[in-house]
């Protein structure tokens, strides 16, 4: 798969913001890779709400037309829209665990670090081969069985890669706690240490692979050439993200925004923090381009099979297709569009608590 020609990159309404004011849904970022929907979104929605509900994801009445209206399955079937079927399901249930968990920390606990870590050990523990104990509560009930089926048939060294993820991402909780704790939004290294781990770092390009049947050459998964364009697909959909979500975070008291962070170190304005992540996002993007165009020598270079080689090439369209469907997603869902008419400040970012620590 390889990169379409670039898009020009246009911001319709930015010149309405202003610092404190509403940051427009209407913000683009044209990025320039192939937009296509798994074709088996519909069963997907179905079989992904029986399965939030099973686990006590999620409850009845509101919760559930909350849960609904941010359409998790769209993300995973525009993300990985080479899945159907049970390799579709994992990452739609596994998208769905991301964000209901998430909002978990839109509370009391998102506000004491100590706790939060604390919730997150037993979590940890499951991603290191830990059964939960009896009467764990849903999220890590709903882990278990989506860390079960992740590993089943996966080679040993893709469970070790992931578990690992998994453990940055929950341990990157307690520091995004202790950032709204701080108040203030930290240096732009510090952001991106917390923000990638809290984003999930490489878990949906891990979940990619295990969706498009690939299984990477060591020596060209940690090639110079895929690390770094595997940072730069990370970072364009958190970075994206961090505009769509900044009305609602904002609102929160999260500081791991980018533009918050721009904001705070270039002493600008709203606007010209907005423009400042456009642009760490389009130095990525090209950067990813550029990077793409090496690929081939690459495989040459380490004497790949046809086969392997074609894995490589595959999992470049992994990491495009992640980047495209995700901004696809996300210029849809409601949950950023309604979040603060459903889900007010004056209270928890959740209907259900089921995150114990």
């Amino acid at each position: 798969m390889s990169c379409a020609s670039e898009l020009p990159m246009t911001v319709p309404g930015c010149g309405r913001l202003a610092h404190g004011g509403h940051v427009p849904q209407d913000v683009e970022f044209h990025l320039p890779f192939p937009a296509v929907v798994s074709p088996d979104l519909e069963g997907a929605r179905q079989r992904n709400l029986a399965w939030v509900r099973r686990m006590g994801l999620v409850g009845e009445g509101p919760s559930l037309r909350w849960y609904t209206s941010w359409d998790m399955p769209l993300l995973a079937a525009s993300g990985f829209p080479y899945a159907q079927g049970p390799a579709l399901d994992l990452c739609a249930d596994a998208m769905a665990f991301f964000f209901v968990f998430d909002d978990q920390f839109d509370g009391p606990l998102g506000q004491d670090p100590a706790r939060a870590a604390a919730a997150c050990r037993q979590l940890i523990d499951i991603a290191h081969g830990a059964a939960p104990p009896a009467g764990a509560d849903a999220c890590s009930r709903a882990f278990a069985d989506l860390w079960a089926r992740s590993r089943d048939g996966a080679h040993p060294g893709w469970v070790a890669r992931s578990a690992h993820e998994w453990e940055y991402y929950f341990a990157s909780q307690a520091h995004e706690a202790i950032g709204r704790l701080r108040g203030t939004p930290a240096d732009m290294e510090t952001y991106l240490q917390v923000r990638r781990g809290i984003a999930g770092t490489d878990l949906p390009l891990s979940l990619g692979e295990r969706a498009a049947g690939i299984a990477i050459p060591a020596a060209a998964l940690h090639s110079p050439q895929l690390r770094i364009m595997r940072q730069a697909a990370v970072d364009v959909t958190l970075m994206c993200n961090d505009v769509y979500s900044l009305e609602k975070e904002e609102a929160r008291g999260d500081m791991d925004n980018l533009v918050l962070v721009i904001e705070h170190i270039r002493r600008c304005t709203r606007d010209e923090a907005v423009a400042g992540a456009r642009r760490e996002v389009h130095q990525r993007v090209e950067r990813f381009r550029e990077l793409a165009l090496q690929v081939p020598a690459l495989c040459a270079q380490l004497a790949l099979t046809d086969r392997e080689a074609a894995g490589v090439r595959t999992y470049v369209g992994v990491m495009e297709a992640w980047m495209s469907g995700y901004h696809t997603w996300q210029t849809r869902t409601r949950r950023y569009t309604s979040a603060l008419q459903t889900m007010p400040t004056t209270g928890p970012g959740y209907f259900d608590e089921i995150l114990r620590a």
